[in-house]
């Protein structure tokens, strides 16, 4: 069977399969059945996506493509896929501008109108000029590049006005020619978007770029040009963080200047208004360095459309999802104490059908109660203002002893994770800063209790903020065997030269790829057997190839594969004599598909785990993943449903086969829709309503 399977013939690369997923994210905006401002918030999560992966993936492939030249190698493999990446990218950027398009048409039908400076009536104008005089004016700093002599330094979060100054033929003033100029545009002081005085009923919209492009004249008024050209830009930079090993200098403060290392990255990536003037672009360029290699997109006058996720709320109904309150769990608001709750029973919540305030409920009884001596908590991602933090800030005031394991690499969290590490520090916390060589990814917690000991294991972050928007899930157990174990990772954390053993616990590096490769081999043996042999998982990314070449090793001995892959999937299914009992769907709706699941047939006696790990080489070998098994048969048949609901869904799943069209998971279409999200929102629903009807008005449900 190895011989047979060949990676570049049967996977699909990674980066071409994340550009099939955020492909998916782009069709939910194109979608009509979708109310319109959430369609304008996918089209802000499509572009957030894509700079993160310009800055990551797309850096990672042009240094590879670059090392390669240089050392005179010409397999052109990661060549190869960086351009099938900018040409995917080229006719994605065409869709996304369509997409843009029909929205503007569609908003002006519920009188909603995006108004540009040349647009502008008398009272819409007045107001224009008093928010630039009290509130722009002192906020805008343009850089007359044409004076400069050295590349000035620009943030790549941000959007650029490219202003070319000049005089018209009617100036008298003939001595002056030209100048270029730059200006950030301020959107993070400021939202992206000003609402006008209405017309009629009607809301008016307009770019902050276009407040700076009416107000142009004034803030160049003592240059005496009375000429002036605005074009938009954005560029994306290398975002890998530069290391000096070579000094003593502790973890936080080589961190600490990496993240600066990231201002001065390489450009990548160059967006520019097609009606650009070629001498102010070819300025650009040679200003930023772009190369011919990098990634140059001529678009439409707005860029940095990620600020639509934070579109003006506009109170017209309609427009946005109906609201969806978290269910409670009556047992929990029922329990005089949670954690006596947890060691009578495994508890569980599924976020956001639950609220993250019960985990906090937990964290915050832990941190007062008597009985408990002492917390630990991986971190990972935090809120802005966490409550997880304060929670166990509280505790070590209260006199517990706590131990907070942070992942200062956490990408793009660094900054926020290293001031939350020295807060913890400074109210008496004892804070790792990870593991040397390995990544801290898994989320859990052990709390140490004379009452008995509690553990946590989640498939999320202890994150408020995303956990109203991803759906994770979080187990809180008593179970000695598995809580026993969670205080080994911990202990791990702290002294990573010892070798522990796990009969619970699925644990990366530690054996998770041979465990995973054993219960996959188990199905295999079980489907020889006539034993029921079946795979059911629901999982993020799926790029492994030793994982994939085992997987396709299943579907031949006749294991049934069900997958609900939400990003990279590298797999190819439904190929005859090779994944032919492969299937694979991924779900884009209003809550991003975070949490991971298994289930494995094991011959009828099932098995059930969750846990933070993706199936892919970094989370198998270079980081501390965690998955933990489930033996509560409830929990187990929640876990079941899950993935039945997303496997059963029609509406919001499509195909992920490898071929990147994306089509929905429709091979019926007599079947009456099913809509996962919702139809797992009304389970929780009406499993509440049952349990105490008598409440449920009070939360307007």
């Amino acid at each position: 069977m190895n011989k047979l399977i060949k990676k570049k013939d049967l996977e699909v690369d990674r980066d071409i399969s994340w550009m099939y997923f955020n492909r998916r994210i782009l069709d939910e905006a194109a979608n009509p059945n979708i109310p319109l401002l959430e369609r304008l918030t996918f089209l802000g999560i499509y572009s957030n996506n894509l700079d993160e992966f310009f800055q990551v993936r797309v850096a990672t492939l042009r240094r590879i493509v670059e090392l390669e030249h240089n050392v005179r190698l010409h397999k052109g493999h990661s060549k190869h896929i960086l351009k099938q990446i900018l040409k995917l990218n080229e006719k994605y950027s065409r869709d996304f501008e369509t997409t843009f398009i029909q929205l503007k048409e569609e908003l002006v039908k519920e009188q909603i109108y995006f108004v540009n400076e040349s647009e502008l009536n008398a009272e819409q104008i007045e107001r224009v000029l008093l928010f630039y005089k009290e509130s722009l004016m002192n906020s805008l700093f343009p850089i007359l590049v044409s004076r400069m002599t050295e590349e000035p330094e620009l943030n790549d979060k941000s959007i650029y006005l490219a202003v070319k100054i000049t005089n018209s033929e009617h100036k008298k003033d003939r001595t002056k020619k030209k100048e270029y100029a730059l200006i950030e545009i301020p959107s993070a002081e400021f939202s992206r978007f000003l609402l006008l005085p209405q017309t009629g009923e009607g809301t008016c919209v307009m770019f902050l770029d276009d407040v700076i492009r009416y107000c142009l004249p004034s803030i160049f008024s003592s240059l005496n040009y009375d000429h002036y050209e605005a074009y938009s830009i954005k560029f994306t930079r290398d975002a890998e963080m530069d290391f000096d090993n070579s000094t003593y200098q502790g973890v936080l403060e080589k961190v600490s200047k990496g993240v600066k290392s990231r201002k001065s990255g390489v450009p990548i990536r160059l967006v520019t208004d097609r009606n650009m003037p070629k001498d102010l672009l070819k300025y650009i360029e040679k200003l930023l360095k772009i190369e011919k290699e990098d990634a140059h997109i001529s678009g439409a006058r707005y860029h940095n459309s990620k600020d639509f996720m934070s579109f003006p709320k506009i109170k017209r109904p309609g427009l946005k999802f109906d609201p969806q309150p978290p269910i409670p769990k009556p047992t929990f608001d029922d329990a005089v104490s949670l954690l006596t709750l947890i060691r009578q029973k495994d508890q569980f919540l599924h976020y956001p059908y639950h609220s993250f305030d019960y985990f906090i409920r937990i964290l915050r009884e832990a941190a007062i109660s008597p009985d408990v001596k002492e917390i630990k908590i991986s971190i990972y991602r935090l809120a802005k203002n966490s409550k997880v933090i304060k929670a166990l800030i509280c505790a070590a005031l209260n006199g517990k002893k706590v131990t907070a394991v942070v992942e200062l690499l956490a990408r793009f969290d660094e900054s926020s994770n290293i001031s939350w590490t020295k807060k913890m520090e400074e109210a008496g916390i004892k804070v790792i800063l990870g593991v040397d060589g390995l990544k801290v990814h898994s989320k859990l917690v052990h709390i140490s209790s004379r009452s008995g000991n509690i553990a946590c294991v989640g498939t999320g972050n202890f994150h408020e903020g995303t956990a109203t928007v991803y759906t994770d899930f979080t187990l809180m157990t008593a179970k000695k065997s598995v809580v026993d174990e969670v205080e080994t990772v911990f202990n791990f954390f702290e002294h990573p030269y010892l070798n522990p053993i796990f009969k619970e616990l699925i644990v990366s590096p530690i054996f998770m790829r041979k465990r995973l490769q054993a219960m996959i081999k188990t199905e295999m043996d079980n489907a020889k057997k006539g034993l029921p042999a079946y795979i059911h998982c629901k999982i993020n990314h799926v790029v492994d190839h030793k994982i994939i070449e085992k997987l396709y090793q299943a579907s031949n001995a006749g294991v049934n594969i069900q997958l609900m892959v939400r990003g990279n999937c590298a797999l190819v299914t439904g190929e005859p004599k090779l994944s032919e009992n492969i299937q694979a769907v991924g779900i884009i709706d209003r809550y991003l598909e975070h949490s991971r699941i298994m289930i494995f047939a094991n011959g009828g006696d099932e098995k059930y785990y969750i846990g933070s790990a993706d199936w892919m080489e970094r989370n198998f070998d270079r980081r501390i993943e965690v998955y933990a098994p489930i033996h509560d048969p409830e929990i187990q048949q929640q876990l079941k449903r899950i993935i039945e609901y997303g496997l059963k869904d029609n509406m919001k799943a499509r195909v992920v086969d490898g071929s990147g069209k994306n089509e929905l998971n429709q091979e019926d279409e007599l079947i009456a829709p099913f809509h996962s999200q919702k139809e797992l929102y009304h389970f929780y629903k009406n499993s509440y309503e049952s349990y105490s009807p008598q409440i449920v008005t009070k939360l307007k449900i």
